[in-house]
């Protein structure tokens, strides 16, 4: 029996013969391929699906997202698609808690200035931030994530509080002092955080994202900082990754990092083995994995 050959979209581990192309190349060297592995910043459409043939099986996305796979398509198609779940929860939850330490106590802004060479002298009212604790945070989406950063925050002696679905967002959002997202993009959340949703902010407020980009509208996110309608904004996502606006780059009162939410190595390898755990289920095992979304 031939082996299944492999079409490794990104620097996973893998046990199985892979071959690694870059992004320009994607749609052709799939072609052929029973299995492809792909990260959250490969699209993979009908179109990439049909390019790659019949034979395919199996997309293993090393990621916990899905939102870059049109799972209808696949589904058509009868080839399955895997994620990595659980294994990132805490470490996401932990960058999300970071992000919200390094705004509030003006973290990054102090090391910005350092770095500037700018004059200082400690004095009682120098930089000033806020704590957490007595806060109140509200975590927009209560999966695994969202629960965990809720954990958290409270053992910082913050107070959290959830919304779901059908919450009533805009009232939630105007009692809040932090705002974090951990919702999945979809199209009900596409700029779920629009310019009305951040005009019910209150100006004290800040708005934390390490969920998906295009879940804030960053045109609007840029306007309301501009106008002193929240107090700043921590982000890991951005609406047009990996471009991030100059506007946002050039703000004191925004932290930013390059979507490593995830990126602690014990979870990077974590994900890596359930992305091969996928690929022998269906390829060599003949079953649907655990983690098939």
């Amino acid at each position: 029996m031939p082996r299944p050959r492999i079409h490794e979209a990104a620097g996973v581990p893998a046990e199985i013969e892979a071959e690694l192309v870059t992004s320009f190349e994607l749609v052709a060297s799939a072609s052929g391929a029973d299995g492809v592995v792909t990260t959250s910043a490969v699209p993979v459409d009908a179109a990439f699906l049909d390019a790659a043939g019949p034979q395919l099986r199996i997309v293993a996305n090393y990621a916990v997202g899905t939102d870059n796979i049109d799972l209808e398509a696949a589904r058509e198609r009868g080839v399955v698609v895997s994620n990595t779940p659980g294994v990132l929860t805490n470490a996401t939850a932990e960058h999300a808690v970071a992000l919200m330490l390094a705004l509030l106590r003006r973290v990054a802004e102090g090391d910005r200035s350092l770095r500037r060479r700018d004059e200082w002298k400690w004095g009682p009212d120098f930089m000033v931030g806020e704590g957490l604790e007595g806060k109140r945070v509200l975590v927009v989406g209560a999966g695994r994530i969202g629960r965990r950063v809720g954990e958290l925050v409270e053992a910082h002696g913050a107070v959290a509080a959830f919304a779901g679905r059908d919450a009533d967002l805009l009232s939630l959002l105007a009692e809040a002092d932090v705002v974090t997202l951990h919702c999945p993009l979809s199209p009900e959340t596409r700029h779920l955080l629009d310019a009305d949703a951040l005009a019910a902010l209150r100006p004290t407020a800040v708005l934390v994202n390490t969920a998906r980009g295009p879940v804030v509208d960053e045109a609007a996110l840029v306007d309301a900082l501009r106008a002193g309608a929240l107090a700043g904004a921590a982000l890991d996502v951005f609406e047009r990754e990996p471009v991030v606006s100059e506007e946002l780059l050039e703000m004191e009162n925004v932290v930013l990092t390059p979507h490593i939410a995830s990126a602690t190595r014990e979870t990077r390898l974590a994900m890596g083995r359930l992305v091969v755990s996928a690929l022998r289920s269906v390829l060599i095992e003949g079953r649907v994995p655990a983690n098939a979304v």
